[in-house]
């Protein structure tokens, strides 16, 4: 490792202290989804809000339990929707969801009685008091704490929220970024003929579709060739977009046409940090430009895009929407794996679990940091130590999902 290339960890440090806390804003439920909030959500009412009949049935009353055979007088009737009622010493028939009325306190399926007249039914159970009633705030209680701070939320929650009539919750604001994809070869008009030495741009497509699955809102979407001024100019319409976050791609490294930390000089930017001991993705940038807005300088190459993504503007998303730092799960090694000394490497990987239910991460071929089509195959990251060189197959290795809000196992703690 050269001198000048931090630890992930120290880089990520750096990266953390420099992202600002979330500013919070409202948001009506009927549009929140993907959001975090910032506050918690306390029930201001009972859910169920009222005593309701599981089934349809027939609603009665009694001291302990009514035995089989007894005959009611069939008093009324309530049908979900109908307000309340004042019952007697008699059944009224019910429907599903339908408001018990006041004076009974428990429901028999209809399947377990016999209608003897139009107005007289037969148990042919016994009724214990309580039964297929759902009481008043028996899912939710008024004054409960129902959802927490970081949560991010998705339709399950959208339910919860409506049913206990929340019209709006306190959620972070996204994040603003702008992208910025530099180099001469690149064509982004995907019908264009590639003339020779032309590649058609592939990381800004990555990125504006990546932020807003991670909880950022784009911007700014620009593509610029291998030339400071026009970097510059790009620069400035990003800030004016309002970006307090801007990812660039490529010309970062040390070429004769690696000319963004110059230019940023220009710009009145201060690194922070430049070449980390990571791969792919070395020569990654982090700056700080005028009013704060930060900058995120990645590599060219495909995957060292989606590391430098995943691994360092995702974190930094993280604080800026209110949430913790990720806990990685620990994963067998489906074969042995060995890599160069001295370099944490990030590694396209699959997880599989086998007919036992045993999960394990498998390593996938490929994984040179031009090659998308093992990236297109994976669905996580496993990720080794600088210090470690060698893996046996078993051995446990951190995996990340693919994005920061996409990982569908749980954690170690069960939550």
């Amino acid at each position: 490792m050269s001198q000048d290339a931090l630890a992930y960890e120290e880089a990520l440090r750096i990266v953390l202290g420099a992202s600002a806390k979330p500013d919070a804003e409202d948001c009506p439920v009927s549009a929140c989804l993907g959001r975090v909030l910032v506050a918690p959500v306390t029930s201001a009412v009972d859910l169920p809000p009222f005593d309701n009949s599981a089934m349809d049935g027939f609603a009665l009353r009694g001291d302990s339990v009514v035995p089989a055979g007894t005959e009611l007088l069939v008093e009324g009737e309530q049908a979900a929707g109908d307000g309340m009622a004042q019952a007697g010493n008699g059944a009224w028939e019910i429907m599903t969801g339908a408001r018990i009325p006041d004076g009974l306190d428990r429901v028999i399926a209809v399947e377990q009685t016999e209608r003897l007249a139009a107005s007289r039914v037969r148990l042919l159970a016994e009724v214990s008091p309580g039964q297929n009633v759902r009481t008043a705030g028996s899912d939710v209680a008024r004054g409960q704490n129902v959802l927490d701070a970081g949560t991010v939320l998705e339709p399950r929650h959208v339910m919860l929220l409506a049913a206990l009539g929340v019209a709006k919750v306190s959620v972070a604001a996204r994040p603003r970024v702008a992208v910025i994809s530099t180099g001469r070869e690149l064509v982004d008009d995907p019908e264009r003929a590639l003339e020779p030495g032309q590649i058609r741009n592939s990381n800004g497509p990555y990125l504006a579709a990546g932020l807003p699955l991670a909880g950022a809102e784009v911007v700014h979407v620009e593509t610029v060739g291998d030339n400071a001024d026009a970097f510059g100019s790009a620069m400035r319409r990003a800030m004016q977009a309002g970006a307090n976050i801007v990812v660039t791609s490529g010309a970062v490294s040390m070429g004769r046409y690696d000319f963004v930390p110059q230019a940023l000089e220009s710009l009145g930017a201060q690194t922070l940090f430049h070449r980390v001991a990571i791969r792919p993705g070395k020569p990654l940038l982090f700056g700080r430009l005028p009013g704060g807005v930060l900058l995120f300088g990645l590599p060219g190459n495909p995957i060292a895009v989606a590391v430098g993504l995943r691994f360092f503007v995702e974190p930094a998303l993280r604080v800026m929407l209110g949430l913790a730092q990720e806990k990685p799960r620990r994963v067998p090694l489906s074969k042995p794996y060995s890599k160069k000394p001295r370099l944490r490497f990030h590694l396209k990987s699959r997880l599989n679990m086998d007919g036992q239910g045993r999960l394990a991460v498998e390593v996938l071929e490929g994984q040179e940091s031009y090659r998308i089509r093992p990236l297109a195959d994976a669905n996580a990251w496993a990720v080794v130590p600088a210090d470690v060189d060698d893996l046996p197959a078993g051995a446990l290795v951190e995996v990340y999902g693919s994005g920061h809000l996409e990982f569908s196992l749980p954690s170690e703690s069960g939550l």
